[in-house]
């Protein structure tokens, strides 16, 4: 299991809470500092959508200039966009065996997804 965030980010800091809570310790992947590829960027737009991988509702996309926000239309702009700025991406995700299966926290689906 890989929990992708930033790890000042309070949302992040309750998922690891709760999965260390449950005795589970997955590899932490700061993309602030490690980045992230647009490939890997595509697979979770793929499996959750952009406009759900995009996290409108933070101070970074707020700091975008109109253009840059007007410009993001589909998975394609999207993808450009959060491997800049990777503070835009909605956060924790999290992978179990290669496979994003969760985004953001929500205790009742990571205890129906990870029990």
């Amino acid at each position: 299991m890989i929990i992708y965030g930033i790890p000042n980010c309070n949302t992040v800091k309750k998922a690891r809470t709760w999965l260390a809570d449950q005795g589970l310790s997955p590899l932490f992947h700061d993309f602030k500092k490690q980045g992230i590829t647009a490939e890997k960027l595509e697979e979770w737009c793929t499996v959750f959508g952009w406009e759900k991988v995009l996290n409108k509702k933070g101070t970074t996309w707020k700091k975008l200039s109109p253009e840059q926000q007007n410009s993001v239309v589909d998975t394609d702009s999207a993808v450009q966009i959060l491997v800049n700025h990777t503070s835009a991406i909605k956060r924790p995700v999290v992978e179990l065996d290669g496979k994003a299966v969760l985004i953001g926290f929500d205790e009742a689906a990571y205890e129906t997804i990870l029990k």
